[in-house]
């Protein structure tokens, strides 16, 4: 479904890999992802949203793990950049 990676004009790297998968009970939507954003000079991504097993869909954004509301990968990939650019602020 959608699978990038790339840098921004600061050297910040962004990683968005969405995929299908079959549905199941670990994942009723049928989709698996992992959308990193990470600072130029760092490791650890600023933002992070993933839907690993057996956390379910979920942010690690400024220093916090927290449960995230999924509905659809365009309103993931909404409120994955909207974090992102509250991280560059």
């Amino acid at each position: 479904m959608v699978r990038e990676k790339g840098t921004d004009e600061e050297g910040n790297l962004y990683e968005l890999v969405v995929w299908r998968v079959p549905v199941t009970s670990r994942y009723p939507q049928g989709v698996r992802y992992r959308l990193a954003f990470i600072r130029v000079g760092e490791d650890v991504p600023a933002v992070l949203y993933d839907n690993h097993h057996p956390k379910g869909h979920h942010r690690h954004f400024r220093g916090k793990e927290e449960t995230h509301g999924f509905t659809n990968v365009d309103r993931l990939l909404e409120d994955f950049f909207t974090d992102v650019r509250l991280a560059l602020d």
